[in-house]
């Protein structure tokens, strides 16, 4: 099984002889083979391969947006393969961040009220709603922009707008998506900058598909996948650890 090397803690995820495939008209087509990783409690992985490497199809699973066909797949202790798909619904808004590329904001909500969607599913009171996305859009440096709408915002304006909704409920994992895909450099930075920050000062386990080496930089450790498949990867700050 792979582990990321130092970890020191224990695993938040744990996945086991994973497998997951799809249907295309009378063919099975498989994605994932065999896929065994844990990753510990706090810390920034990447997942990176090339496109249909199946590292979207392994985010998604681990996120219970989707049911592997074989194996277990442990979040916080819980086998998540094993819940209904109502269950899941319930898991995901209790468990899971998500960060996508193109921001997935309501864009008939302000701001503030995109950060407030996950804690509508809370006992939260109104005015501890208020507190919490008052105290998330400062720590994303927008409180300046709490009232415009996405289509106000910029690119990089509304990915922050995102990534407080993520983590606005105190999720145990967050899950990003090409989370810099869309976004011009300076912004990219920002954002990964932002990403740090959960990761080293709020302790946030962070789950993250991209193809950019600037991002995988940020990380502490990265996940390859080839076709389906885990590879060894350089470790980070060796001489073969590919730099662009």
């Amino acid at each position: 099984m792979s582990s990321p090397p130092g970890a020191g803690t224990r695993p938040i995820v744990l996945v086991t002889n994973l497998a997951k495939g799809y249907r295309r008209g009378d063919q099975h087509v498989p994605v994932l083979f065999d896929i065994s990783l844990s990753i510990p409690e706090g810390d920034f992985i990447a997942l990176m391969g090339p496109s249909g490497s199946g590292k979207s199809t392994l985010l998604n699973l681990i996120a219970g947006i989707d049911k592997p066909d074989s194996g277990e797949l442990l979040v916080d202790g819980e086998d998540i393969t094993r819940l209904s798909e109502s269950e899941l619904a319930d898991w995901r808004a209790s468990h899971v961040g998500f960060i996508f590329q193109f921001y997935n904001l309501m864009p008939v909500l302000d701001a503030f009220e995109n950060v407030e969607l996950p804690l509508l599913l809370t006992s939260l009171s109104r005015r501890e709603r208020r507190e919490r996305v008052d105290m998330a859009l400062a720590l994303v440096g927008l409180t300046d922009r709490r009232d415009h709408y996405p289509n106000e915002l910029s690119g990089g304006q509304q990915q922050r707008v995102a990534i407080a909704r993520a983590f606005i409920a105190d999720p145990t994992i967050i899950v990003a998506d090409e989370p810099t895909g869309d976004l011009d450099r300076k912004s990219a930075g920002e954002i990964l900058a932002l990403l740090r920050r959960l990761n080293e000062e709020m302790g946030k386990t962070i789950i993250m598909v991209t193809h950019d080496w600037h991002a995988v930089e940020s990380a502490r450790h990265v996940v390859h996948l080839e076709k389906g498949e885990l590879v060894d990867t350089p470790e980070k700050g060796s001489e073969s650890f590919p730099r662009k």
